[in-house]
């Protein structure tokens, strides 16, 4: 199948199908669909050096990941958000350049994609408080999109971000109405953005009911099942332990759950959890019914959601930036009850 045969059997010019197919603006968006649909029915695969030679660009997206097996970004969920990238990029016809860099080659990393004209557009993982990584893509001039924002720094450029703050003091708030007074918090570093401002949101709503933030009750760490496990262990085996814990990753409740198991005590009963659910495809949070009560929200779709940002940006060229805030559901499931009397 080639370009003209597919062109016959839509009945459409050779250049309004190429057209359809790179995304350019003036094509409508029910002829693009329709070409997009013939294309997969009939698999018509674009050569995509032509493409690259017809509208001058890579086609390709970046995404620049730290080696360091302790970054934060480099864990399971990563994977659904590129599985949602990868699906938007692919319909777009756009592949997708990984490049693994030492933590302290980020920068040049970026530099050199730009010099190269390797990509055509970047989407950032993890961002920090104070990221120096939006300001060095402004300078060097490639469309980006950031997967989360920064703090006191989310203007001038495009965005996607959950609603940390609110959804960490509704979970909070929702232990505090079943009774529980002493919570712990397990976060991921608070140097990372989304982890600052769930503290925030768990800080205000045990504030608001006269309950003293107690730092020996907060926790900020690599989100792993073993350190849920660990901390929980020692908090556990406190002379007055937590009755509750908020987590901010599902791998950490799992730790949590094991910990608690292992202490001889039942979740849901003796101690209440609350996680954050990415609602990854492959590690469901129960079926009908929960297994942990949690705020969620699709990474997947998130990642979906990026790269659509991002290649409307590129085919249009707006430089407008787009920003999305979205509301994280909250789940009730039967990891959380009354707290219990002591």
């Amino acid at each position: 199948m080639n370009l003209k045969s597919l062109s016959d059997i839509l009945g459409l010019s050779q250049t309004t199908v190429s057209r359809a197919l790179n995304g350019y603006p003036e094509v409508s968006e029910k002829t693009r669909l329709k070409v997009l649909a013939a294309a997969r029915k009939h698999h018509y695969s674009p050569n995509t050096r032509a493409q690259s030679l017809a509208t001058g660009r890579a086609m390709a997206i970046g995404h620049v990941i730290p080696m360091s097996n302790n970054h934060e970004m480099v864990n399971p969920i990563f994977g659904d958000f590129i599985a949602g990238a990868g699906v938007a990029y692919s319909n777009a016809g756009y592949d997708m350049l990984l490049s693994i860099v030492q933590d302290d080659d980020e920068e040049q990393a970026y530099r050199r994609m730009a010099a190269r004209g390797s990509v055509d557009g970047i989407i950032v993982h993890g961002p920090r408080k104070d990221d120096p990584r939006v300001a060095l893509l402004q300078e060097i001039g490639l469309p980006f999109v950031v997967h989360g924002r920064m703090m006191g720094n989310d203007k001038g450029y495009s965005w996607l971000d959950i609603n940390n703050t609110r959804s960490f003091k509704r979970a909070t708030d929702l232990l505090l109405d079943l009774g529980h007074r002493r919570i712990a918090l397990l976060n991921g570093l608070e140097t990372m953005d989304f982890a600052s401002r769930r503290r925030a949101g768990f800080v205000e709503a045990i504030s608001e009911r006269g309950i003293a933030p107690d730092p020996s009750l907060m926790f900020s760490t690599e989100m792993t099942e073993q350190f849920g496990y660990d901390i929980s262990r020692k908090l556990l085996a406190d002379d007055n332990p937590p009755t509750a814990i908020i987590t901010s990753s599902y791998l950490m409740a799992i730790g949590i759950r094991r910990a608690i198991g292992r202490a001889g005590l039942l979740m849901g009963r003796d101690v209440s959890v609350v996680t954050h659910d990415d609602d990854l495809s492959y590690l469901r949070n129960g079926d009908s019914i929960p297994t942990f009560t949690a705020t969620r929200s699709s990474v997947r779709d998130a990642g979906s959601q990026c790269a659509k940002i991002l290649l409307q940006s590129i085919t249009s060229g707006s430089t407008q930036p787009v920003q999305e805030l979205w509301e994280a559901e909250l789940m009730v499931g039967s990891s959380t009850g009354p707290a219990p009397q002591r």
